[in-house]
């Protein structure tokens, strides 16, 4: 690693690379797919559906790119990276003497591979000179992406471990669960791991799923907010409507920032489930990105109000608790500053 860039450097950049590949990646995805589910199946529809959807897939090309780019490295070893980083993604699975690729990989898998990538590129650069245009794409797809494939299976039994801890919340009193679920969805979605995967993984439906969902956009929203007079109206709305994650890097280099995060994921958690607000295992994870949590409600929740009570979990309860914690955490209790919500540039 050169000498200018330190560990917590390096570690924010590949942090950012990350997030900022998530959001190019599954923006179109987020905006579209909800919209495109209420419409009546056409060719236009298909193929609308067809390019955001593969899209996705490129999420750890896109990755290791960006983290390279972040590290200052040369095009000739972002590009490499990003070999590696799709190799050790786990999207691509040789099914019959063709690659078939579904999903966006493991996240957690997809920023260790970059992390190591970006180390291996920033190595060899330094002692190949010349040779490195004939030997770092070979060199940093066969280290990089090996590594990749080996530690595979350890992240996904994290993801596993992880999403089994959860599961352990449906147990609870319907209450409880919700404010439980909403904080942990709230949390996963700025955190390495996958909220979707997750989601899918422990089947979580019902009330479950949908105090999992209005968690994650009370999150979402509490963050947008706290942090909208120093980011880009575009950035702010991102986070609602976008994924959240792009905050992954700021969350994870000031833990303190979580604190606004569960309070207000858990409040919104608990009233939907008083309010009986449901989902399913696909929506959970979601938020209120491409509208699939609240269209996904509307469709499965049943009772009287049913317009009411999502306006209350998808936009009084968020903004009020994103208004509340801007109130205590920022001018009151002076604990957090809107800078520290500060997005890179993008």
């Amino acid at each position: 690693m050169e000498a200018k860039m330190s560990f917590k450097d390096y570690t924010l950049a590949v942090l950012n690379g990350n997030a900022t590949a998530v959001l190019v990646a599954l923006m179109p995805a987020a905006l579209l797919n909800g919209i495109l589910s209420l419409m009546e199946p056409s060719n236009i529809t298909e193929t609308l559906s067809f390019m955001v959807n593969l899209a996705q897939t490129a999420l750890p090309v896109i990755a290791g790119m960006l983290v390279g780019l972040l590290l200052k490295l040369a095009p000739l070893e972002s590009a490499s990276m990003s070999l590696a980083t799709l190799i050790g993604s786990g999207i691509a699975v040789a099914q019959k003497g063709q690659f078939v690729f579904t999903g966006t990989g493991v996240i957690l898998n997809i920023m260790l591979t970059s992390f190591i990538a970006g180390f291996i590129a920033m190595t060899l650069q330094r002692y190949l000179g010349s040779m490195r245009v004939i030997l770092n794409p070979t060199a940093i797809l066969l280290t990089g992406g090996s590594i990749g494939l080996f530690t595979l299976p350890y992240t996904l039994a994290v993801q596993t471990w992880i999403g089994d801890l959860v599961a352990k919340s449906t147990s609870l009193s319907p209450l409880l669960m919700g404010m439980t679920l909403g904080i942990a969805f709230a949390i996963l979605i700025v955190s390495p791991l996958s909220s979707v995967g997750i989601a899918t993984a422990i089947s979580i439906s019902g009330v479950g799923s949908g105090s999992a969902n209005t968690g994650i956009v009370a999150g979402a929203m509490t963050l947008a907010l706290i942090g909208a007079s120093v980011n880009p109206i575009g950035g702010t709305i991102a986070q609602v409507f976008g994924s959240p994650k792009i905050q992954m890097a700021n969350i994870l280099e000031k833990p303190k920032l979580f604190l606004p995060i569960i309070i207000s994921a858990g409040a919104t958690g608990l009233v939907s489930a008083a309010l009986e607000i449901k989902g399913t295992a696909f929506s959970a994870g979601f938020g209120a990105s491409g509208f699939v949590g609240p269209i996904t409600a509307f469709q499965e929740s049943t009772g009287a109000n049913i317009g009411l009570r999502l306006l209350i979990v998808y936009i009084f309860m968020p903004v009020g608790m994103a208004v509340l914690m801007r109130i205590i955490f920022v001018k009151v209790l002076k604990l957090i500053q809107p800078s520290d919500l500060k997005l890179p540039e993008v």
